[in-house]
């Protein structure tokens, strides 16, 4: 029939495509044709706009003919291009559509799969096709869409899925599936394939896809008991025995991999399921569940007769019309008459102002979520299997599949919310052990602390995340209620382990109780719930779950406290301090007077010489730095002299003393606390000194005051440190109780008292337990005096079967009498009953409005009010120090007014008018008080700048010899602003040099002293001026001037300090180092020349030549003397050539190391020839290299590396003085990427015709590189 559909649909089209179809085909189809009538409906007019060449890929893949499926030659081509087409489907899945309106999957592909299974290749095509058709449609748009158009098209997609899972609640598609997979899964490991392991795989996300897909109640209008679509797959997997192949799956060792696929189809079996529901399944009812199922028709009956008692007390002797009207008394109408009432009185009492009135819109931000789909009950025969299923998957699967899926999400090889299968399987498998037959040896390995903490854990990051990401806060709301009911189930088990008779399944549950009670983390999780539970993205059954797991922990936290008298469990603060910056001083404290200070130490000598002549003990546990700071030791320094100078003011001369002997070890350099070889008048001398010191002090810590309001514009200056606290604590019920008592959880506890017709039996004696001990046991039931809370009481009370909510109605009369008995005695009671009150609010409500007296408590820290005359005194203090320039005034003032501080004086002086905000009165920042000079200071830095401006270490002597110690960087711009120094490089330290190169044979290395020098010191003064080297002529700016300073006989010309460096180079053997960075410098002086642009360039040795060149310290000299750059920090590996280098002065470089001319008549001729002889053998290398190369004879010697000889000399072949060169190995490397600036360069360059030596690029971009190595003979 659909091939007919098909062959119609072609012939109708405009321009049709019968010919070819009929060509392709070779045959017609069999029967007598078609009929019009059958191309009228609604579903042809979707054919009809399908898409040409899509129709024409479908008609090639066969046509069924009964319940045989004959499929065309070209089947398999034509599934890959349906597969093609998916790929490239637009917004509007329109390929998806429209091969859904052919129904595609249902008349063709499962036929295909179901009769040619043996067909490999087309068998795997389809599956593929398959996994794509149906997967979800959430996942097809990555959201549900907005817009009417888009959504559209969504739920069209939705509609096509589901036509597809009625296809496949066939026993015949998933018995083809399960043998396919049973096939796979008997090869072993090695014989199974790559491929094999993919069709394994697509074939669990076909199941997948299939149960995923939602079921529309709408359509099917099944009641329990009934099957569905659902029920149907699921016994089509029953009978298949796909379950057992699952079972196999979780439970073989062989099989991992697969355990995260097998727990999410696991869990779409069971969506519709209840645990206890289901372990009941077959079992005779228990009395419980038939005395709450009588309950519950009693509760109907009530129900049923008070209205039927209220209909007939409502019905009047006489007709309606004649009921009259009536004049309300009291009840004033629109304007200032009273109400005209026009119905009988008995319905009056329903009466109210807002009858006829139109229901104020609820924004939708504002509406409350929606609640999940009821759950039905699925058909006997499929409860049944499913019981089984779960039994044996407890006995077999449960523990092994979800160690290994714990180990996978730990490990991140999941996918993104993977976790959420897991606590579905927790909470789903942990429920039905208890309901069956409680065995805790089946459920272990997710009973345990760290079940607890892993729950913890995702909990607080899914609430964090539901806070944060607005957009899918209904997402992460969802995910949280999913962890709540797996910690629910946590605490239920545990709580049955404590009836279990075996001795150590409850010292097991005891020991579980232990860690969670004692944890911090674990008690204050429902506090945070009830704090942020927003009814507008989380369901009331998740308030509903979140009441009845609070009531569970309280209750057996009250219990295990029962039997203790001292349960010590673990307390975590944050302490969140105003921490002063660093270097910040405080207000200046009352100073003493010299005779003061004069008279003080008068004392404090007489107690210095007692402890000189020894008669006084010193303290020997004097330290003087804290280690626990977080400052450093070397920065603690400044804050030990104080501690000396506080030790002084307290008149402890012995504790000050050895104070300053501990400093002086742990700081000994620049003898700050005296040389350690002082006498005792050195040291008494330097006390005196620190006791008369105005040294600068921290500032204090500010107390923050709670009823203040906080200031913006002063957090900004401070540092707000949060430090965690960890300490324990003697628990207390009560105490813990007492954080229940707040607003947030009172209104949660209502609006779900709200729905008490909805709620069961249990949520509504959870919620009046929870409301009974704050009332009773914290004696807060002022915190119920609301009018909302109130008119809930009055819809209980009025309630026809009130009668089945005692409980409720009990407290609902107890709380009404606490609120009358108060208002004879408060008359504000009933004002009061408009708004939601704190704890606070309560105790002024019911023991009076001025109990609250200063100190006590939620006033108890506020800020006492400012008097008159303490007004006065304020103003008299900021008009005195207002006009002092460059004082603080603020802390002037607080010298004065002690009792006050830096913030509460601000906010009065705003209060007054005396200033326009609180920035007017900003606080020094970080070293303010330390960077100021005196004018005394400065002439002392000038004197010292006089002094060793002729040093070679200018900075270090001043640093050294300087009273006040400052930092470097302070003194250099200090000297900077005086003027003393034009450039911060005239302040660096001097390397002083020998008027002549060193000699070679006077040290081993091949730098001789100069390599011995310091290289920190010469990578800093070199990196300075390496854009400037080649600008003023030379590679050496600070060299020259330390040698311009020996004389005017020994100053070198920057080329022949370059060429003598090079000449000491080649004389320790690194002549083919030295050519191949020439050729690097005149290859990138091209480059630049070439490009116009100029970048840094590696030097990247490729030669290990190369490579111990430039670890050598005297190569790595003549690097920086040419400009090139050192590794700025870790991240580069390779020296390189700065991009402020112009070619000119690249050439100048390469041409400045070239060997010189040997002098006519003097010099070494035996060193002349031994450099020739080098020269020669490097140049022979490159040859040899350029041959391989296959370069032309013109190109293969550089003129660049090509040596000077002396004139009327021929360089030497053979050298006596040392061996021939060894065999050699070479390898090529193949390098694409020439044009990158950055790329290094390894072999010579070829040589322009007018040029003088220099090197010229190559022709070819690509570049062919050899290295050769010398072997070892």
């Amino acid at each position: 029939m659909g091939g007919r559909r098909r062959e119609a649909v072609a012939l109708l089209r405009p321009g049709g495509i019968s010919a070819p179809l009929e060509a392709r085909r070779g045959r017609r189809s069999p029967g007598s044709g078609f009929a019009l009538p059958f191309l009228a409906g609604p579903e042809f007019m979707d054919l009809y706009m399908m898409n040409c060449e899509l129709l024409a890929t479908c008609s090639a893949l066969g046509y069924l003919e009964g319940d045989v499926y004959h499929k065309e030659p070209d089947c398999l081509e034509s599934v890959k291009d349906l597969i093609r087409y998916l790929r490239y489907e637009d917004e509007t899945r329109d390929v998806r559509q429209q091969l859904g309106a052919a129904q595609i999957l249902q008349n063709d592909l499962l036929p295909i799969i179901t009769q040619y299974p043996q067909d490999k290749l087309l068998f795997d095509a389809v599956i593929r096709l398959m996994v794509n058709l149906t997967q979800p449609a959430l996942l097809c748009f990555g959201k549900v869409p907005h817009d009417p158009s888009s959504r559209h098209c969504f739920l069209q997609v939705v509609s096509y899925l589901q036509a597809y899972k009625e296809a496949f609640a066939s026993e015949k598609v998933f018995g083809t599936l399960s043998e396919k997979l049973y096939d796979l899964l008997q090869l072993d490991w090695e014989q199974r394939q790559e491929e094999d392991n993919l069709l394994i795989e697509r074939l669990l996300l076909l199941v997948r896809n299939v149960l995923h897909i939602p079921t529309d109640p709408e359509e099917e209008k099944s009641v329990d008991d009934d099957a569905s679509t659902h029920d149907r797959v699921l016994w089509a997997m029953h009978i298949s025995g796909t379950d057992d192949l699952l079972k196999f799956l979780a439970s073989s060792p062989a099989e991992q991999q697969w355990g995260l696929h097998v727990l999410e189809i696991v869990s779409l079996m069971f969506r519709d399921q209840d645990p206890e529901q289901l372990a009941a399944v077959g079992q005779s009812r228990l009395a419980k569940e038939q005395a709450a199922d009588m309950r519950e028709l009693e509760l109907l009956r009530q129900r049923e007769m008070a209205e039927r008692k209220s209909r007939v007390l409502q019905r009047g002797s006489r007709h309606s019309r004649f009921g009259g009207s009536y004049v309300v008394q009291g009840l004033k109408s629109l304007g200032d008459r009273d109400l005209v009432f026009h119905k009988g009185l008995h319905n009056l009492k329903h009466y109210s102002h807002d009858l006829g009135k139109e229901a104020r819109r609820v924004p939708k931000r504002r509406q409350p979520a929606r609640e999940a789909e009821p759950r039905r009950r699925s058909a006997l025969n499929v409860r049944l299997f499913l019981r089984e299923f779960c039994g044996d998957f407890l006995e077999s699967c449960y523990n092994r599949l979800m160690c290994l899926v714990k180990d996978q999400l730990l490990r991140e090889r999941g996918q993104q919310h993977d976790e959420t299968y897991y606590l579905w399987a927790m909470a789903f498998f942990m429920a039905f052990n208890r309901s069956q037959r409680f065995r805790p040896e089946l459920v272990s390995e997710t009973l345990s602390v760290r079940a607890f903490h892993f729950i913890e854990q995702n909990l607080t990051t899914y609430y964090e995340a539901m806070l944060l990401d607005k957009k899918e806060a209904t997402s992460w709301a969802r995910r949280m209620h999913l962890a709540l009911k797996a910690y629910r189930e946590l605490l239920t088990t545990v709580q049955e382990m404590d009836r279990s008779p075996d001795e150590a399944v409850r010292d097991s549950s005891k020991i579980i109780k232990n860690n969670i009670f004692y944890l911090m983390e674990y008690r204050e999780l429902f506090l945070a719930l009830f704090r942020k539970f927003d009814e507008s993205r989380q369901p009331r059954s998740f308030l509903r779950d979140l009441v009845e797991t609070t009531h569970l922990f309280l209750k057996m936290l009250e219990a295990f406290c029962r039997g203790r008298s001292n349960l010590v469990v673990q307390s975590k603060r944050v302490r969140k301090k105003k921490q002063p910056r660093a270097g910040r001083a405080g207000p200046p404290a009352p100073p003493h007077t010299p005779q003061e200070l004069e008279e003080l130490w008068a004392g404090l000598q007489e107690q210095l010489d007692t402890c000189a002549q020894g008669a006084e003990p010193l303290p020997e546990d004097a330290v003087p730095f804290d280690a626990a700071s977080e400052t450093p030791v070397e920065e603690q320094r400044a804050e030990a002299m104080v501690r000396i100078q506080d030790s002084l003011l307290d008149r402890r001369a012995p504790a000050a003393l050895a104070l300053l002997r501990s400093a002086r070890e742990v700081w000994p350099e620049g003898d700050v606390f005296g040389s350690p070889q002082a006498a005792v008048e050195e040291e008494t001398q330097l006390l005196r000194q620190i006791l008369f010191a105005p040294l600068p002090r921290q500032a204090a810590l500010e107390v923050e005051e709670p009823g203040e309001e906080e200031e913006g514009e002063e957090d900004e200056e401070e540092e707000e440190l949060a430090s965690v606290q960890v300490s324990e604590k003697e628990f207390s019920f009560l105490d813990y109780l007492k954080r229940f008592a707040s607003t947030s959880v009172v209104k949660a506890y209502v609006l779900l008292l709200r729905s008490y017709r909805q709620n069961s039996a249990h949520t509504n004696h959870c919620v009046a337990k929870m409301l009974h001990r704050i009332a009773y046991d914290l004696k807060m039931e002022a915190l119920l005096f609301q009018l909302s809370v109130f008119c809930l009481f009055q819809r209980l009370l009025s309630d026809p079967s009130a009668a089945a909510y005692k409980e409720l109605v009990i407290f609902a009369k107890y709380i009404l009498g606490k609120f009358f008995a108060l208002a004879a005695t408060n008359k504000k009671a009933y004002v009061e009953l408009l708004f939601w009150k704190s704890t606070a609010t309560v105790r002024e409500m019911t023991e009076g409005y001025s109990s609250l007296r200063e100190g006590e408590g939620a006033g108890a820290r506020r800020a006492s009010k400012w008097t008159q005359q303490e007004e006065e005194e304020l103003q008299e203090l900021y008009l005195k120090y207002k006009g002092v320039e460059g004082a603080d005034v603020v802390g002037s003032i607080l010298t004065h007014l002690p009792s006050r501080t830096r913030k509460q004086v601000v906010k009065q002086l705003v209060q007054l008018g005396l200033a326009e905000s609180r920035r007017d009165f900003p606080r020094e920042r970080k070293g303010t008080r330390l960077v100021l000079w005196t004018e005394e200071q400065e002439q002392e830095l000038q004197r010292l700048f006089e002094e060793f401006r002729d040093a070679d270490d200018i900075l270090g002597n001043i640093m050294r010899h300087l009273t006040a110690k400052r930092s470097k960087a302070r003194v250099v711009e200090k000297l900077l602003s005086l003027g003393l120094v034009a450039e911060r490089k005239e302040l660096y330290k001097k390397r002083k040099r020998k008027p002549g190169l060193p000699d070679v044979g006077e040290d081993r290395s091949p730098w001789g002293a100069a390599g011995q020098e310091d290289s920190a010191e010469d990578e800093e003064s070199d990196s300075e001026g390496e854009g400037e080297a080649w600008e003023e002529g030379g590679a050496g700016g600070r060299a020259a001037e330390g040698c311009r300073e020996q004389g005017g006989e020994n100053r070198m010309v920057p080329e022949q300090d370059v060429q003598g460096l090079a000449c000491c180079l080649r004389q320790a053997g690194l002549a083919v180092p030295l050519l191949w960075l020439q050729s690097c410098l005149n290859r990138a002086a091209e480059d630049r020349e070439e490009d116009g642009t100029a970048q840094p360039v590696p030097l990247v040795p490729l030669s290990e030549e190369n490579e111990d060149a430039m670890e050598n310290e005297g190569f790595r000299k003549l690097l920086r003397k040419v400009g090139v750059r050192a590794p700025a920090n870790e991240q580069e590996s390779f020296w390189r050539i700065p991009a402020k280098l112009s070619p000119e002065q690249l050439r100048r470089a390469a041409a400045s190391m070239a060997p010189a001319e040997p002098e006519v008549g003097g010099g070494s001729t035996q060193g002349a020839g031994s450099r020739e002889e080098q020269s020669s053998r490097a140049l022979q290398r490159l040859q040899l290299a350029r041959r391989k190369r296959g370069a032309s004879p013109e190109e293969e010697i550089p003129v660049l590396e090509q040596p000077p000889a002396a004139p009327g000399s021929e360089p030497e072949r053979d050298s006596p003085g040392r061996s021939p060169p060894g065999p050699k190995r070479s390898r090529v490397i193949l390098s694409d990427d020439d044009d990158d600036p950055d790329s290094p360069v390894a072999a010579p360059a070829r040589p322009a015709p007018d040029s003088d030596g220099e090197g010229a690029r190559p022709p070819s971009r690509r570049k062919r590189l050899r290295i050769e190595e010398e072997e070892e003979d």
